[in-house]
């Protein structure tokens, strides 16, 4: 079935004189690098295709990747009549990071999230898959008779492959995801210089992992959380995206299988929140919460401290069912 979308996706990439690709607000690597790798790819096998990267949001922390294409304001009708929009790595319409993608002729959603709320004239989405990047690197396997990847194109998507997958550790990488990257690894990326990138750090960001040690709390059956607010994040000149990463720092506790980060958007007013797990699944608490995302990492949101200790305890309870049925795991 999936070999008739991809198929599908190609015959109509190959129609289309004007693509426009997107993403998701707030994005990841996955995120840019699907889409950067996407257009890249598409640019060199088609020079003579008008191809877009259209966005309304960016990653400070993949800025070494280069930057994204902009369009006045008096030229996007013109951009968008009878173009193709492409959204990559979003699993609902309302998180497209482009509030003129409904102008395009056509949609073609590609996506790992679990689809929930479909949408697209034509919709490629395997949950099963570590990343988004992982699917565009299959594309370009499947049809690289026909596709040219340049080693420009191959880093942006190794690198969304890598992020996503958390270095190839995270649930859902398998000996598919590993073969494709070693397709890409194949075309001559300089893996030194892109994980220097990723994963060098200022000085600043000990400090940081000093606070978050801290201030980690664990509630009676394991769940570890903290909350990033408006205080710590002014105090250490955080972001919202490197907030939201403290969420990384809790997942080496043993006996904690659920892992949360409270993160203040006072510019919202709002709290983001960032869920991570081992072994059981919390998409459905985030969908609880106004979110959702994968079986083992998701994100949602709450809007008082009450709702947050009420989604703190409803995390505890899970875990405290979960171990009570499976016993006590690492």
């Amino acid at each position: 079935m999936n070999e008739e979308i991809k198929r599908k996706i190609l015959e109509k990439i190959e129609s289309y004189e004007k693509i426009i690709v997107s993403r998701h607000v707030r994005p990841d690597g996955d995120a840019i690098g699907s889409t950067k790798g996407l257009v890249e790819m598409l640019r060199e096998t088609y020079p003579e295709k008008q191809i877009y990267l259209l966005n309304e949001d960016y990653s400070d922390y993949l800025a070494f990747l280069g930057g994204e294409d902009e369009i006045a304001e008096n030229e996007i009708d013109a951009v968008y009549d009878g173009a193709l929009q492409i959204v990559i790595d979003t699993g609902t319409e309302n998180r497209i990071s482009n509030r003129n993608y409904k102008k395009a002729k056509e949609l073609i959603k590609i996506d790992h999230h679990i689809d929930d709320r479909p949408y697209g004239d034509v919709s490629w989405v395997e949950d099963f898959r570590s990343s988004a990047c992982e699917m565009i690197a299959d594309f370009y396997v499947t049809f690289r008779d026909r596709l040219k990847m340049s080693k420009q194109a191959a880093t942006y998507v190794y690198c969304g492959m890598v992020t996503d997958s958390g270095r190839f550790l995270y649930d859902g990488v398998t000996g598919d995801t590993l073969r494709l990257a070693g397709a890409l690894l194949d075309l001559g990326i300089d893996t030194q210089t892109l994980y220097a990138n990723l994963y060098t750090q200022e000085f600043e960001a000990f400090q940081l992992k000093s606070y978050v040690y801290d201030h980690i709390r664990i509630t009676p059956n394991g769940v570890a959380y903290i909350h990033m607010d408006d205080a710590a994040q002014k105090k250490l000149n955080l972001t919202l995206e490197e907030a939201s990463n403290t969420v990384g720092e809790l997942n080496q506790i043993r006996g904690s299988l659920i892992w949360l980060a409270f993160i203040d958007n006072q510019e919202k007013c709002e709290i983001r929140v960032r869920l991570r797990s081992r072994f059981l699944s919390i998409n459905e608490l985030a969908n609880r919460y106004h979110g959702g995302g994968h079986a083992q990492a998701a994100g949602a949101t709450v809007y008082t401290e009450e709702e947050m200790q009420r989604l703190i305890e409803d995390a505890d309870k899970l875990l405290g069912e979960f171990k009570k049925a499976n016993g006590e795991k690492l």
